[in-house]
């Protein structure tokens, strides 16, 4: 290995900024690529407390000479390049020679380092960039690194460090990329005394792939080779039907350093242009090889931004060997059913009637208790002469949800319960739309069941909302009633829905189309920020264990805290995996992951603003969620929720700032028939 010397001062004004030292994750990285270009077959990271208390890499590389270790602490000290000459070709991770000096500057380090040649190993000691001490000891061949107390002598910086389960995590995703960059190294990780990921370093980017993805998500890559022009694409992608809704999976790397590049990522969705869904983004792990020359890396203090010599080149080189890894997959997704075979019982049936689903009157009924929620507990026969409820009782707004193309509103909204006194309760359906109710939230305590005490029905904090059995839901008029809302002179009334999707409402000679979808969402997110708003969640037996993309589990963990005001709960599982124990009521438990994913990619693109921002995105989120869909059949009742918002003009704009309703004049009308000029 060359020796380290300090670059000159022309030299050293070349190189593009100095590194930094932001957080754990820092050191990490540029400790790990030192071992890597230090010739290094086997990576181990330990690290306690999230890196703030140590870290401690050790590595099986080539080793520093006593003489030269001292040096190797200096800015701008490095055996990786001599001259400027050699900034136009840089073959290793590092060539600054600031990363040591950095990182000794905000802790305590400690060097254990030998040769091969050398018969012992030398000691170094520093704190706060300044040597307290040298002397021989016995070692291994390779260099261990120990950093203890990051940032001890800068409180200010200490004030910006996350939870140790954030800063763990992010630690966790630098050393899955290293893995991935150069699989014929083995990585080891060590957190606080658990391994959570070690790679085999048999040189297989395979073998690589499925120790840090996981095998449940490396199964659905499919191999990647091609070449262009003085270049080669090798790797893995994900297939159409395994993408994923963020970027987080994919990886990019150029020579073996892991980049973020726009040209890559841009040729990787086009070659998926019309095979995948909208909104899902595949996953990748894709190596480039390109002359040194042709790729310049002194460009970002980060080293993750490069700037390519043929931009045009590495479009297509990539763009073209990820179609041909698609089109070249014949492979269908199928389910294989194993076929049950019931006993049979003397005098009891064994099969089941059966349907034609494949005639569109075909109604289905709903489940008397759906899933997740809360039966209606003694529930008696249906009175015969029920006693009518007098006019001041409020009827109680159905849930919305789909529902078959022949069934009724009140099917969709599920079964209705009736009780002594001639109350009728209607349960939710099973598959309700609706998050949140289309009411406002005092009236959500009227969705309360009664609970049994004592042998008859008590409701232990409001009377249970009632309805009259003489007005049936089957009965309800066609045309509805005028509404006289306040702060308006002409009253309006709905004329009707369009396409399932927009709400036409008359208000004099004037008409107005409300999108529903998105005036719910804005009702929705106006109720997640207000001050006294408190979430509903439902804590989970089991918790939901899932495995997140490297850097959405670092960004999840980083924001738990902003999570939880919003209803998740959320910790470090270990091995890049996330236990969710609770999650808002109005989040179904299998979208929960899908629903966390997507919170982290728009995280990752927030995580720089301030904390109302992020909230904010959050709740736009959550809100859309929670939000009734364009082309759901809803209630009458749940339509007048949302025109009655919109027209007494609470309700203007969505949260990402389109218009929720267009009006048009009667005089425009006519003169699009030409009754007018």
């Amino acid at each position: 290995m060359p020796h380290i010397q300090q670059l000159s001062p022309h030299v050293a004004d070349l190189i593009a900024a100095g590194e930094v030292v932001e957080r754990p994750a820092s050191v990490v990285k540029e400790l790990c690529e030192n071992a890597v270009d230090a010739g290094a077959h086997a990576v181990t990271v330990e690290i306690a407390n999230g890196g703030m208390t140590l870290i401690r890499v050790t590595d099986n590389g080539c080793g520093i000479s006593p003489a030269e270790a001292p040096t190797a602490f200096l800015r701008h000290a490095t055996s990786k390049i001599r001259n400027e000459y050699d900034l136009e070709a840089i073959s290793t991770l590092g060539f600054r020679g600031e990363a040591l000096a950095a990182i000794a500057a905000v802790a305590r380090v400690e060097l254990l380092t030998r040769r091969q040649e050398d018969p012992l190993g030398t000691s170094l000691a520093l704190e706060g960039g300044e040597l307290l001490g040298q002397e021989e000891a016995g070692c291994p061949m390779g260099t261990t690194m120990l950093v203890r107390d990051l940032f001890y002598n800068t409180p200010a910086r200490q004030k910006f460090m996350k939870k140790d389960a954030a800063e763990g995590a992010a630690c966790l995703a630098v050393v899955q990329r290293q893995a991935l960059s150069h699989p014929e190294v083995s990585f080891k990780f060590i957190r606080d005394g658990k391994q959570e990921l070690l790679t085999p370093g048999d040189g297989s980017l395979k073998s690589a792939l499925y120790a840090v993805l996981g095998r449940d998500l490396a199964l659905g890559f499919v191999p990647v080779e091609g070449s262009g022009e003085d270049m080669s694409v090798s790797g893995f992608v994900s297939l159409p039907t395994c993408c994923r809704g963020t970027r987080g999976s994919q990886f990019f790397f150029v020579n073996g350093r892991y980049i973020k590049s726009q040209t890559m990522t841009a040729a990787l969705e086009q070659a998926y242009a019309n095979q995948k869904m909208v909104g899902k983004f595949p996953g990748c792990v894709l190596h480039l090889t390109v002359k040194l020359n042709q790729v310049d890396v002194n460009v970002h203090p980060t080293k993750q931004e490069v700037k390519f010599g043929a931009e045009r080149a590495v479009f297509s080189a990539v763009y073209y060997a990820v179609l041909s890894a698609l089109g070249g997959d014949k492979s269908h997704p199928s389910v294989q059913m194993e076929t049950l075979r019931p006993k049979v019982e003397q005098g009891v049936q064994t099969s089941l009637p059966l349907h034609d689903f494949t005639n569109k009157g075909t109604e289905r009924t709903a489940p008397a208790v759906p899933p997740n929620r809360p039966p209606v507990i003694g529930a008696p026969p249906k009175a015969e002469n029920p006693i009518p409820s007098t006019p001041a009782e409020e009827s109680l707004p159905p849930c919305g949800g789909k529902v078959s193309p022949k069934g009724t509103d009140e099917e969709a909204c599920g079964r209705e319960a009736s009780f002594p006194g001639g109350t009728l309760i209607r349960e939710p359906a099973a598959d309700s739309c609706l998050g949140f109710d289309l009411v406002k939230s005092e009236d959500a305590c009227h969705r309360h069941a009664p609970t049994l005490e004592g042998g008859s029905l008590k409701d232990p904090v409001t009377p249970v909302p009632v309805r009259s059995e003489a007005t049936s839901p089957r009965e309800e008029s066609p045309a509805p009633a005028m509404e006289d809302m306040e702060g308006q002179e002409t009253p309006w009334i709905i004329a009707g829905e369009l396409f399932h999707t927009y709400i036409l409402v008359e208000q004099g000679d004037k008409a107005f189309l409300i999108d529903k979808h998105a005036a719910h969402e804005r009702m929705n997110f106006d109720r997640l920020r207000a001050v006294d708003y408190t979430p509903m969640s439902q804590t989970l037996i089991s918790p939901l264990i899932f495995s997140p993309a490297p850097e959405e589990a670092a960004t999840l963990l980083e924001h738990a805290a902003e999570l939880e005001q919003i209803g998740f709960d959320l910790s470090d599982f270990g091995g890049g995996a996330l236990a969710v124990r609770c999650v808002p009521d109005y989040v179904e438990l299998g979208e929960a992951e899908a629903v966390l994913t997507e919170i982290a990619g728009k995280l990752t693109l927030t995580g720089t603003t301030g904390e109302r921002e992020r909230m904010d995105e959050l709740y736009h989120t959550m809100a859309c969620k929670a939000a009734i869909k364009g082309g759901w059949k809803n209630s009458r009742e749940e339509l007048e929720a949302v025109a009655r918002a919109v027209m007494a003009g609470e309700v203007k704009y969505c949260p990402h700032g389109r218009p929720v309703a267009i009006e048009l004049t009667q005089v425009q009308l006519e003169k699009q028939f030409k009754r007018r000029v």
